[in-house]
């Protein structure tokens, strides 16, 4: 019959098909058929059973999956990520100091941090103020996309401590589908800390909404997103010696009973962000041939008398579907980015500041000793771009694309006019740039990406940019060997605040600031069979722009605080050597990753010399249901100069203090944790700062600013679906 030989030639002419055409996921990166969602394809037609004929709501098989990607911030291109639901090193990845601890915190949740690793650090952006809120915003470039085969909503809470002195954080995600070719959600952020010591009460709230469509021609990712940050600013406790010798006090106090530098004193920051990259690709559709489940679900829909009128050449045709390969994108691709920062204080110590530059006596209300600095930021950025993909035929081995990007950026801040009133400054500055991309992604030996950038007019004119990439994949015993080498040249000029900030006690005009030269050159060598990876990075800097921070000490008083960007003259050089080596015996894993960095010149780049993050956990599973994750993790560095915190800036800056410069290291930080995961949720308990009881006297990661003594966190992430 028909039936049988459709089954016959589905058999044999499905694997030649395979062998002989091109594999679908050519040109993926660029138009979304990538493996995951050839896998996502793959779900749906398992979950689709053609004996299961029930379609009452009482028997309905709710299909679950989802498929995440990130896009690149300049031209929208898709990169596969994963699906944030597995439990490993959850209860660290809810705590400011990283899920490695390689964070430099002020002790409380949801404030600046800093990475130790400096090959880690990102450049300074346009609007440092919201640079060292990495734990609560994120980049375009860093959102998940989501593609589901039914409506998920992700809900998680964390908390510990009490009204007084508790951190509680609560965060909802929630994804879904219009269509196959079309997802949607949005996702809510809420971070509190109240503070252990004084006046350090934190309070995020964001919200982001997203959207994508992933047609043949035409592809659309945009995301909408609100932030408001407010923290208070104490400026650390007045006199060390509460934490490293309280045996000289007559009494003993808690962490909320230490007097502290600042009181009634405040960042606040808002911003809102527009991103949208979308593009349009013509090319041309080819025949492929479909997966087993693919020819399994077709010949379910078809009719018996369907069926039986088949002939050879129609089951030929039913084993195959029609892919679209495009040969050329045009791509467009916006940013709009707003901010609004104030630095607001209503009392401030005598003789703290060294300078003061304007009062705020004549504005509503304000005492002379009261502080309102408002600085905001706009930036406005388009790039247009063609690109001529990777894959569509054997003469093109590698993509290439051309662009060109405008860019306008505007700051209001504080300045003097000729009657010494204090008014809000506008400067505006745009640029034009051009470059290109080479890149090849597809196959498994060899990848690489090339993107040069060059500035041709305005404020930046000048400045280059060269980023390159490159990994090779060598089977090897059953696995593969990865070596993945980056290396790029910049030449930069400062950021705007770097070269000109005003404010009440702040102020600075460094037009002169020559640019700056960053080359890197680094090469990571991974083995997935023994759990090793090796990462090497070797950079020259010169012009190296920093912050930095002074004052003097009289009494235990801070006292002459003064802060601004110098420059180093001559070459700066930093090497950095990181092995990360997992162990295990059975339920027994022992993870550890050690980091070694060289720095020439500590004063104006203080690191550790070695950072050491060390995970200790029995892994195993009771009654096949409830995965356990049950162990301790540490964290140590060596002494250094370790990077102060300017509350007026939010960043931290280097120590200038030349007879008080404080070392911190050399002190473990211990959290032990019992982290599980039963079906959809996953939930841990957490004691943080396990040696901040008995050791607390060097529990600092940035001067005069402890970390919470030991507490107890305990979280909850859970997944529903539909």
């Amino acid at each position: 019959c028909a039936y049988s030989r459709f089954k016959m030639y589905a058999k044999k002419i499905l694997p030649c098909l395979l062998m002989m055409t091109v594999a679908p996921s050519v040109c993926a990166q660029d138009f979304g058929q990538t493996d995951g969602f050839a896998a996502q394809q793959d779900d749906r037609n398992r979950n689709f059973n053609p004996h299961n004929t029930d379609t009452t709501s009482k028997n309905k098989v709710v299909p679950k999956g989802v498929y995440v990607w990130t896009v690149d911030q300049r031209f929208g291109d898709i990169h596969q990520a994963e699906v944030d639901t597995l439990p490993h090193l959850y209860p660290q990845s809810t705590i400011g100091t990283g899920m490695y601890g390689q964070y430099n915190t002020l002790g409380s949740n949801y404030t600046p941090r800093q990475s130790r690793i400096f090959a880690d650090r990102p450049l300074t952006s346009q609007f440092l103020f919201t640079d060292g809120y990495s734990q609560t915003l994120r980049r375009p470039d860093q959102w998940h996309f989501t593609n589901t085969l039914s409506p998920i909503t992700n809900l998680s809470y964390d908390n510990c401590g009490d009204k007084t002195n508790g951190e509680d954080h609560l965060e909802a995600r929630f994804a879904v589908n219009a269509g196959k070719k079309t997802g949607l959600g949005f996702n809510l952020n809420y971070q509190y800390a109240r503070g252990y010591f004084q006046n350090q009460s934190t309070s995020h709230f964001g919200s982001t909404f997203y959207v994508s469509h992933l047609g043949d021609q035409y592809q659309l990712h945009a995301l909408v997103t609100l932030n408001h940050e407010k923290a208070g600013e104490n400026g650390g406790i007045d006199n060390d010696e509460y934490i490293v010798h309280p045996e000289i006090f007559s009494e003993s106090f808690s962490e909320n009973e230490i007097p502290t530098v600042l009181e009634r004193n405040w960042n606040r920051n808002n911003n809102q962000h527009l991103f949208l990259t979308h593009r349009y690709s013509v090319g041309f559709y080819k025949k492929v041939p479909m997966t087993e489940d693919e020819v399994k679900a077709r010949l379910f829909a078809m009719t018996d008398s369907a069926k039986n009128a088949m002939t050879a050449e129609d089951s030929l045709e039913a084993t195959t579907k029609r892919l679209f390969v495009p040969v050329t994108s045009f791509i467009h691709t916006a940013e709009l980015n707003n901010y609004s920062h104030i630095y607001q204080a209503y009392a401030s110590p005598s003789n703290y500041y060294a300078d003061t530059f304007y009062n705020l006596s004549a504005r509503g209300g304000y005492s002379g000793d009261s502080i309102y600095d408002h600085t905001k930021h706009l930036e406005l950025k388009n790039t247009l771009a063609v690109a001529l993909l990777e894959g569509f035929n054997k003469y093109a081995p590698a993509g290439l694309k051309g662009f060109v990007t405008h860019q306008l950026r505007r700051f209001d801040m504080p300045d003097i006019d000729a009657d010494s009133k204090t008014y809000l400054h506008r400067y505006n500055e745009h640029n034009v740039s051009v470059g290109g991309q080479l890149q090849k992604m597809q196959g498994h030996t060899l990848h690489y990406d090339v993107v040069a950038e060059t500035w041709l007019a305005g404020e930046d004119a000048g400045q280059l940019k060269l980023d390159a990439t490159a990994d090779l994949n060598i089977p090897l015993l059953s696995d593969t060997i990865r070596l993945e080498a980056r290396g790029y040249f910049y030449r930069l000029h400062p950021t705007f605040l770097q070269r000109r900030y005003h404010s009440k006690h702040l102020w600075w005009d460094n037009t002169s600031l020559d640019k700056e030269t960053h080359t890197r050159i680094e090469g990571t060598l991974s083995y997935p069979k023994t759990n090793t990876s090796l990462r090497v990075a070797v950079e020259e800097i010169q012009n190296y722009t920093y912050l930095g921070m002074s004052y003097t000490l009289s009494d235990d008083t801070r006292e002459q605080l003064t802060a601004g960007f110098r420059q180093h003259d001559g070459n700066l050089n930093v090497i950095t050597a990181q092995l990360d080596q997992r162990l295990s015996v059975g339920p027994l894993h022992w993870d550890n990753v050690v980091t070694y960095q060289m720095s020439s010149n500590k004063k104006v780049l203080p690191l550790p010399t070695l950072n050491v993050f060390s995970n200790l956990y029995l892994d195993f599973m009771i009654a096949h249901v409830l995965k356990v994750e049950l162990g301790a993790s540490a964290t140590y560095f060596t002494k250094y100069n370790a990077p102060d915190y300017c509350p007026q800036l939010g960043s931290f800056a280097v120590q200038q203090n030349s007879d008080s410069r404080v070392e911190l290291g050399n002190f473990p930080f211990v959290d032990v944790y019992a982290n599980l995961h039963l079906k959809h949720a996953r939930f841990f308990v957490m004691l943080s700062n396990a040696t901040g009881t008995s050791f607390s006297r060097q529990s600092f990661l940035v001067p005069h600013y402890p970390l919470n003594r030991s507490t107890l966190h305990l979280g909850i992430s859970w997944n529903f679906f539909n």
